[in-house]
């Protein structure tokens, strides 16, 4: 900023985007004139770039835009809902509005059907259980993850369409 800049030549930009290559002195003497700061723009080019603009103005915009790129690259985490064998009907509705309500909200959702003791017996009855689910949501979400067995249980994957 201003004095600070140490190249002798510098590449100066303004509101219009129209730019000039000029001596620092020059710069400076464009800046004080407007009384406004001299700012660096961009120190590695070859001349460097300035601006000649508010310095707090200039920072403040600096960090909206960082605020607004921290917005935009929320992780997605994976929410995982597990349910039994012999879950009812209406208990397996909630999950699927759960599940809808995560992939609203960018997320990866893992449905998990658990087997215990002689249900080990029925897996394939399980694995269309898991098969339907991820169907009834097909609507909203892709398969990331096709249905398959982890041991005692059966897993799928799915992640929110691509809109």
């Amino acid at each position: 900023m201003n004095e600070e800049i140490t190249a002798p030549t510098v590449r100066l930009v303004d509101e219009e985007k129209n730019s000039e290559e000029l001596s620092i002195e020059d710069a400076l003497a464009r800046a004080e004139e407007a009384e406004l700061d001299l700012i660096e723009i961009s120190p590695k080019a070859k001349p460097p770039v300035v601006k000649i603009t508010d310095f707090g103005r200039y920072m403040y915009q600096q960090k909206k835009k960082e605020q607004k790129q921290k917005s935009h690259s929320k992780q997605t985490e994976v929410k995982m809902l597990r349910f039994s064998f012999r879950t009812e009907k209406h208990d397996l509705d909630r999950i699927l509005g759960r599940a809808r309500e995560f992939l609203a909200e960018r997320h990866l959702v893992k449905l998990v059907v658990r087997l215990r003791g002689r249900e080990m017996t029925n897996k394939d009855y399980a694995r269309k259980k898991l098969a339907a689910l991820v169907v009834e949501l097909s609507d909203v979400s892709e398969i990331e993850q096709d249905v398959k067995p982890q041991g005692n249980q059966f897993t799928a994957i799915v992640r929110p369409k691509r809109s």
